[in-house]
């Protein structure tokens, strides 16, 4: 009877343990968000520079901002926000045609949707699929897939993400998307690096690689990445950060 018991015991704290350890996707990158600052992000201005442009995101309560200002021969600055998409030359707000102010809107919110990543990916039009417990240079990662909605999924919204989560410490280490180009689809594979913590938000630079081959499948490219079959094709650094 007493071994009986210590069966059923054990029985019962192996069960507990596994349902413990089975996330859902949803539950995956909450926790990602949540070790990534997503708190501390949700009211914030944040400045950086990337490249030769200036970046700055305000969030409150809801509401955005995010500029990128940079100079020529001139200041231009772009503003978008719940209210739209605006562009200043010279401190002078100035018209340009719709189809100009789609593509430079979704320039700007690239680079800002990019620099603080997880964050956003619990927005309702976001759908994720927990695809596979998978491994990459001998660490566990939960691969999820990230798709958007038409309605509130922004002009690209038929492009797909793969998102590498360290089962440990529950941080975006690896991410990949496929976006249509004229003649196909195109892919990017991204390694995190440089980790840093500004102000309790997580910041991180990227090593953006392409497949070398002509055609490759989105969910490859991680086994791609692990036998040196992608080329690096650029960095994506952020510097100069600050948090308020």
């Amino acid at each position: 009877m007493k071994n009986l018991f210590i069966l059923v015991l054990l029985s019962f704290s192996f069960y507990s343990c596994k349902n413990e350890s089975k996330l859902d996707a949803n539950q995956i990158i909450n926790k990602s968000i949540e070790v990534s600052g997503g708190a501390h992000l949700k009211n914030s201005t944040i400045d950086f520079d990337f490249r030769d442009k200036h970046y700055t995101a305000i969030r409150k309560q809801g509401k955005f901002r995010y500029e990128r200002t940079f100079h020529d021969s001139i200041t231009i600055k772009d503003v978008l926000s719940n209210s739209g998409f605006q562009r200043y030359v010279n401190d002078e707000l100035v018209e340009i045609p719709d189809s100009m102010a789609v593509k430079y809107a979704s320039s700007v919110n690239s680079v800002h949707y990019f620099s603080v990543l997880p964050f956003g990916l619990n927005a309702a039009a976001v759908n994720k699929k927990y695809i596979a417990l998978v491994k990459i240079n001998d660490q566990a990662y939960h691969k999820i897939e990230v798709t958007f909605n038409e309605k509130g999924g922004g002009e690209d919204f038929d492009d797909v993400f793969l998102y590498w989560v360290n089962t440990t410490s529950f941080k975006v280490d690896y991410m990949a998307y496929s976006y249509a180009e004229d003649d196909g689809l195109g892919m990017r594979f991204r390694e995190a690096y440089n980790e840093r913590f500004v102000n309790n938000i997580r910041f991180v630079d990227y090593n953006n690689f392409k497949p070398k081959a002509g055609e490759a499948n989105l969910n490859d490219l991680d086994t791609l990445f692990e036998n040196n079959e992608l080329d690096l094709l650029s960095k994506i650094e952020l510097k100069n950060i600050t948090v308020n």
